[in-house]
């Protein structure tokens, strides 16, 4: 199948780098936007009609793309290893490729863990204050009620176009990655978690749409926390082996 071309893994890596750099740092690009008379808008539209007449609101920036972040580090992390073994002799990448993954996989779970709990209250508080009308409302609308559909709407077509990147780069680099089960499935995940948050933003009114991407929040937050045992469990042999190894070395 011929060897690894180094310029397109690095070509890969650099898109999927690009891709949880993009992800990560969302919440500077989007929100923080002055909201105040889409605010009134979206507070008649609910029936909600005693808004203070001082009342601000500012654009949330939305959980679900920083949470993103969580299934696509993986991606980063498992071309990062690939790319160890290119600098590191053989001997000694396979036996230190098994710790790193086990020491990745439980920092993994712990914070997609910590960042799960999170969510799951703040969604739970934005429901519960939704539904208090009318100040519990008011305050809903206030704080989450007029999302950067728009804008968000651009960052996740750059993060679509970059893993498709990635995903092309990886397969010019070397075509027997499409051999790597895990590798596909965990590209799929990727593209699959970006059209779904697009088409659930694009789907409920703009005053929902914060409610949605918080779920989607959770959704991802806790794939990430099945990859990390996958990654968990695939370290163990590699461990395993690399203990034999020096034994007997």
């Amino acid at each position: 199948m011929g060897r690894l071309k180094v310029p397109f893994f690095v070509l890969a890596f650099v898109a999927i780098l690009l891709v949880f750099l993009v992800e990560v740092g969302s919440p500077l690009l989007l929100g923080g936007h002055d909201a105040a008379g889409a605010l009134r808008d979206q507070a008649l539209a609910v029936g909600v009609s005693d808004l203070p007449p001082d009342a601000d609101a500012t654009q949330p920036p939305g959980a679900g793309i920083p949470y993103l972040a969580l299934i696509d580090v993986v991606a980063l992390f498992t071309v990062s290893l690939m790319g160890l073994g290119l600098l590191l002799p053989d001997r000694l990448h396979g036996r230190i490729q098994g710790v790193i993954t086990l020491i990745a996989s439980i920092v993994l779970i712990i914070v997609s863990l910590i960042l799960l709990i999170i969510a799951v209250v703040l969604l739970l508080t934005m429901i519960a204050l939704f539904f208090a009308v009318p100040f519990g409302t008011i305050a809903y609308l206030v704080i989450w009620g007029f999302f950067p559909r728009g804008d968000a709407a651009v960052v996740l077509s750059l993060l679509m176009f970059l893993k498709i990147v990635f995903a092309v780069m990886l397969v010019l680099a070397q075509p027997r990655f499409l051999q790597n089960k895990g590798l596909v499935a965990l590209i799929i995940t990727s593209l699959l978690a970006n059209v779904v948050l697009a088409f659930l933003q694009g789907l409920v009114p703009i005053i929902l749409v914060s409610i949605v991407d918080e779920l989607a929040a959770i959704v991802f937050a806790i794939v990430a926390i099945v990859w990390g045992i996958i990654l968990l469990i695939g370290s163990i042999p590699a461990i395993v082996k690399a203990v034999r190894a020096t034994a007997t070395g």
